[in-house]
């Protein structure tokens, strides 16, 4: 994620740090050199049909609204996924002071608070498809890391761990009631978090509505050219260039924020929202808690 002052208006139009120009510049340069084609050929070779400007007009209108629409569902799941992540720490906060309330200290505390964070961490490398296994062995040790990296999903057995030393400390009378039922409800809200992310991981936007919107896009900037010979003369080019910048700039936008748990630029930061949990449970531990993690460069992974 881009963490950054707002740049000044001089510094804006030169910012490529979390910009989609790298990733649709040469559509841009194709779009534009298509424009200097036709125009080319409709002065010095024979005259190609001329499109109304009024009706590409029409057009892009509708273009717009369909990626707009498509923007909007976009971010709305970037949006979700920060709540998500947001409402886990929340939860992690909130098991460390039951934590406090209900179990005495010792051994029993910090393996349920370990878990907590072995948890945050396994359901990240989850949601990127990395080996998070060297962040959870010096809180879970090496045999139990070992153990959850083997299940089908590692987040949950994490919190499965959780819920049977919770077991385990009703049997022996260590915990009331009350106390378990405090805790087994703010493991449901872990766990209803954790499907949350994992529904908008597997569920992408639909695929037809997707091309839709991409078939689309490539038709409206291969048509104006042919608009834009009689209404802007040999400024046809930069114009096309200025348009598919804004047409296929929402489509890379989109595809970005569709998928919030990558490790990319504009991602969700997941690695410092683990850290911030870590950072918690240290000190509901009352143990010396690691750094917070800070951007390098203007982002913060």
């Amino acid at each position: 994620m881009i963490v950054r002052e707002a740049p000044s208006t001089l510094k804006l139009f030169f910012v490529m740090q979390g910009s989609v120009v790298p990733k649709i510049i040469g559509r841009i340069i194709s779009i534009a050199f298509l424009t200097v084609v036709v125009m080319m050929l409709d002065t010095y070779v024979v005259t190609l049909p001329h499109i109304s400007i009024g009706a590409m007009g029409i057009f892009g209108v509708a273009l717009s609204l369909f990626l707009g629409f498509r923007n909007n569902a976009a971010y709305d799941r970037w949006w979700e996924a920060r709540k998500l992540w947001g409402a886990m720490i929340a939860d992690v906060r909130n098991l460390g002071r039951h934590m406090c309330v209900f179990v005495s200290k010792g051994e029993d505390r910090e393996k349920i608070l370990s878990c907590a964070v072995a948890f945050a961490h396994l359901h990240r490398g989850f949601l990127r498809g990395v080996d998070v296994k060297a962040h959870i062995i010096g809180w879970v040790g090496d045999e139990k890391a070992a153990a959850m990296a083997t299940k089908k999903n590692p987040a949950d057995a994490a919190l499965h761990s959780i819920a049977e030393k919770l077991g385990k400390l009703n049997k022996e009378g260590a915990i009331c009631g009350f106390g378990q039922m405090t805790i087994s409800q703010t493991l449901s809200s872990l766990a209803l978090a954790q499907a949350g992310c994992e529904r908008i991981f597997t569920t992408p936007l639909p695929f037809v509505y997707s091309l839709l919107v991409r078939r689309t896009t490539y038709l409206y900037c291969w048509l104006l050219p042919f608009a834009l010979i009689e209404a802007t003369g040999w400024f046809a080019p930069l114009f096309a260039a200025v348009v598919a910048y804004v047409f296929f700039g929402l489509q890379a936008v989109t595809n970005e924020l569709e998928h919030p748990f990558r490790n990319v630029q504009n991602g969700l930061p997941l690695d410092a929202m683990c850290r911030t949990i870590e950072i918690s449970i240290s000190e509901a531990l009352e143990r010396t808690p690691p750094a917070a993690l800070s951007a390098k460069n203007h982002v913060l992974s």
